[in-house]
């Protein structure tokens, strides 16, 4: 995930955390839909993993 397509310099704190509150939101309904799709149940996303790659996961 790239921060800088989500917040910029130019938002308030308050607009900033709002945006990754739906970004992350965003996120996890994703991986609700996919998991679903498969037949099984989507555990809560932990934030960290969309900041490191897999291989270093």
């Amino acid at each position: 995930m790239n921060a800088s397509t989500i917040i910029d310099d130019n938002m308030t704190l308050e607009e900033k955390l709002a945006a990754i509150d739906q970004a992350m939101a965003n996120a996890q309904a994703m991986a609700n839909d996919e998991a679903e799709a498969n037949g099984q149940v989507a555990a809560p996303l932990d934030p960290q993993d969309l900041l490191m790659c897999e291989g270093c996961q």
